[in-house]
């Protein structure tokens, strides 16, 4: 997956990270603060069909959304983790390998929780209303 988009693209980009990436039970979110992955995920919950109300967790961590069509969606915010120690302790792992859709923003905090085949995720900000999404293989930490 590779695609710019703006804000008025954000669904159809939503849809095409889903079609690309279905098959993968964890997307790990890598990008600065402010580039829009909470956005991006909240397009991709609506895409969904998640009727909840689509948030960060930032403070709760976890936000756990119902989908007509991927079942289970745990939407993670590991931005306020320390590291992996307090995420095992918060129960991440039990999520992370529930065969549900795990969609964590900051994966660099408990990066070794996550699962081999993970879906990475970068998403660029190319300019105030533009942004760039594509696909890794490997975390982009272990790319340098």
């Amino acid at each position: 997956m590779d695609a710019i988009f703006s804000l008025e693209q954000i669904r159809q980009a939503a849809k095409l990270a889903w079609k690309e990436g279905k098959q993968k039970r964890v997307w790990a979110f890598h990008a600065a603060m402010g580039s829009g992955k909470t956005t991006f995920i909240h397009a991709l919950c609506e895409e969904l069909g998640v009727k909840d109300a689509i948030g960060s967790p930032t403070f709760a961590i976890v936000n756990e959304y119902r989908s007509p069509v991927a079942g289970t969606i745990y939407h993670m915010d590991w931005y306020r983790l320390k590291d992996e120690e307090e995420a095992i302790q918060a129960g991440i792992e039990d999520q992370l390998y529930s065969n549900a859709l795990c969609l964590v923003e900051w994966p660099d905090k408990a990066a070794g929780l996550l699962p081999d085949d993970t879906l990475h995720i970068v998403l660029e900000v190319l300019n105030e209303g533009t942004r760039r999404i594509y696909s890794l293989q490997e975390s982009p930490e272990t790319l340098h």
